[in-house]
């Protein structure tokens, strides 16, 4: 079923990024991956091509197009060939979200330029190691101080790019909005009191470095309050969709190039003189993924054009990255038994993928999370 969300200069730019990716990720990954971190001229390559920030006004160095589906179409790429490493959707979609969003001018001249060059990694910093998924239970304080400043005292676990971010969004209470109230300040590091921790040893993603940051009486100006004090948990139920959106569009694109892989491969591979996509049982599970993950296309799809329309709902959102993310993990599980033990390989797409689909109904907001969502929004 052809896809029409897209126009010329969505394909072309598919082949600005495919390239990218064909020249600095895919060579560099396996290093990557080795070293725990990726290379921070690879960010500075992708700032050269313009692939970081085409949403952001054309003075602070983005593309000035105000058009959710370039993020589609850089996501897409990066999950076909197997990567979502560098978290370019995080610094782009999420992270430049909230600057773009929020920002005053005058935060905007300090942080874009640096933001759409790579010049500056943008990371965001909500989840706590006693919350979880409950963002509402958080404990880090941003008290105000008489002299201007903020004093930011707490943790927070699974940072991203940690290592390399010189922009740090944090959400903190912050006692004198409110009770209960929360702002978000960003962070340049490095910074006195802050202390960003050794990366998690995970099982896969390596090259995503994520740590554990710790704020001990950090001093941070009050011109870093991203929008308006206290409106953080606000600004964060806004902004979710967009990052649960992102998820839900990587991990389609991962199925879909999963499941490609894997029929080419039952063409040619061969058991009991014939090729195992013959086989009926073969052909069924082939046939059931195909289906599945074309209905999820087009509802997907759907989704992507609600949102450039500012109208997809937080149910939708939900929706689609629950369902998503989890027809992602039975399609990579399904294609790699029929694998069999070169599907095992950490070589082989399918292999990488196992490793990478599992943490998608994780980050973001969890699968549980999604259905509870969903839950409240229906008329019971």
């Amino acid at each position: 079923m052809a896809r029409d969300i897209f126009t010329d200069d969505h394909r072309a730019f598919r082949e600005i990024v495919r390239e990218f990716i064909a020249r600095e990720l895919t060579p560099n990954l396996p290093k990557w991956e080795e070293a725990g971190v990726v290379d921070r001229d690879v960010w500075l390559a992708a700032g050269r091509q313009g692939l970081l920030a085409p949403e952001i006004d054309i003075e602070y160095g983005g593309g000035g197009v105000r058009d959710y589906r370039y993020h589609v179409v850089r996501g897409e790429e990066m999950a076909r060939a197997g990567t979502l490493s560098p978290a370019f959707n995080l610094h782009c979609e999420i992270v430049g979200g909230y600057l773009d969003g929020l920002g005053t001018p005058e935060q905007k001249r300090r942080w874009l330029p640096g933001f759409c060059s790579g010049e500056l990694i943008a990371t965001i910093a909500i989840t706590e190691p006693d919350t979880g998924s409950d963002i509402a239970a958080i404990t880090t304080t941003a008290h105000r101080e008489g002299d201007g400043h903020y004093r930011l005292r707490g943790r927070k676990a699974f940072v991203t790019h940690g290592l390399l971010a010189g922009l740090v969004l944090v959400v903190a209470l912050d006692p004198a909005a409110g009770p209960r109230s929360a702002s978000l300040l960003v962070l340049e590091p490095p910074l006195p009191g802050l202390t960003v921790g050794k990366p998690l040893s995970k099982i896969g993603l390596h090259s995503l470095d994520t740590v554990e940051m710790t704020f001990d009486d950090v001093l941070v100006p009050r011109a870093n309050l991203l929008g308006e004090a206290g409106a953080g948990f606000r600004y964060l139920m806004r902004n979710l969709p967009r990052e649960r959106l992102s998820v839900a569009v990587t991990s389609l694109a991962l199925a879909e190039q999963v499941l490609a892989e894997t029929m080419r491969y039952c063409g040619m591979r061969s058991a009991f003189g014939r090729p195992i996509g013959q086989f009926q049982h073969n052909r069924f599970q082939l046939a059931e993924m195909a289906t599945a993950v074309q209905v999820a296309r087009v509802f997907t799809d759907r989704c992507v054009v609600e949102h450039d329309r500012g109208e997809l709902t937080s149910e939708q959102a939900a929706m689609a990255k629950w369902w998503n993310t989890d027809l992602c993990a039975d399609v990579v599980n399904r294609c790699l038994q029929l694998h069999g033990g070169y599907g095992y390989s950490a070589d082989s797409l399918v292999g990488r993928a196992y490793v990478q689909a599992r943490v998608q109904s994780i980050y973001g907001g969890t699968t549980e999370i999604m259905k509870e969502i969903i839950g409240q929004s229906l008329p019971l």
